[in-house]
């Protein structure tokens, strides 16, 4: 069975999200989150860090590569993560879809596209946002909201009197990770994060 989880993820807000996230969904489970300096700076150093990695990592343990797509292509982007993890000599999730080492996940736009897709998890942490605001033609699909999702986000907390001067991600991700709920969330690309820890949470 899964003894540990080892995350990277690209900046301050997904780790800030995960430690209030996490606990819940792995239980007894114990998991190390990893931050690097930016997306750059997790890929660059990527291939060093799996190779390493490669040479001791426990049968019961697994490691989860998170990282936004930005204006990148869905699709190159994860092959190129998992061309770099099987050059580091690791068996991935896409390899063998139950038992692998490591999986990579790409969050479909940014992070924030996890808090539209679990709505009341806002809510929870800033009362006065609109109720409605997941049935808004915009917003239907957390995953395809145009301009930014964390544009979006703020034009809503505003809306709703918080962040007056523009929005604090880390403040943000930090309140409303705490309440999110992976069975009620909309996001597709969270679902996939979701479905993969669920997976090793199954190992025997």
């Amino acid at each position: 069975m899964l003894e540990k989880l080892i995350v990277f993820v690209e900046e301050i807000s997904m780790e800030a999200a995960l430690e209030g996230l996490l606990p819940g969904m792995l239980g007894d489970v114990a998991f190390q989150i990893i931050r690097f300096q930016c997306k750059d700076d997790l890929l660059k150093q990527l291939p060093n860090r799996l190779r390493g990695y490669s040479s001791w990592l426990p049968a019961n343990h697994a490691i989860l590569v998170l990282v936004d797509r930005d204006d990148e292509d869905c699709v190159q982007l994860k092959q190129r993560l998992e061309q770099t993890a099987t050059e580091a000599g690791l068996t991935t999730k896409a390899q063998d879809g139950e038992r692998f080492q490591v999986v990579n996940r790409v969050v479909i736009e940014e992070l924030e596209a996890w808090f539209f897709g679990d709505w009341q998890a806002v809510r929870q942490a800033y009362p006065r946002v609109a109720e409605n605001v997941p049935r808004k033609k915009p917003y239907r699909d957390p995953d395809a909201i145009k301009g930014g999702t964390w544009e979006a986000l703020e034009r809503e907390m505003k809306r709703a009197g918080y962040f007056a001067t523009g929005i604090n991600k880390l403040e943000c991700a930090r309140q409303v990770g705490q309440y999110m709920n992976p069975a009620q969330n909309r996001s597709a690309s969270f679902n996939a994060f979701a479905d993969a820890i669920n997976t090793a949470l199954a190992w025997n």
